[in-house]
């Protein structure tokens, strides 16, 4: 089985960080890809050891990811 997830990559310092909002799981890289591929271990390893009861109690499924437009000055 498989499940589709949010991954939001940002760049910090000399590296890349990657967040799973559903599941509040971040992990980190040097690259976009190191770090979108870092992120699907951790959470491969999550759903392997996390209990059914804590994936239920951590997975979040109403996730929007938009932008707004804001006055800056």
């Amino acid at each position: 089985m498989t499940q589709k997830l949010t991954a939001i990559i940002e760049k910090e310092d000399n590296g890349y960080v990657s967040l799973c909002p559903e599941l509040d799981i971040a992990s980190q890289g040097d690259t976009i890809e190191q770090a979108r591929d870092n992120l699907k271990e951790a959470l491969e390893l999550f759903f392997e050891t996390a209990s059914p009861e804590e994936i239920r109690q951590r997975l979040h499924t109403d996730i929007f990811v938009t932008q707004v437009e804001v006055a800056v000055g």
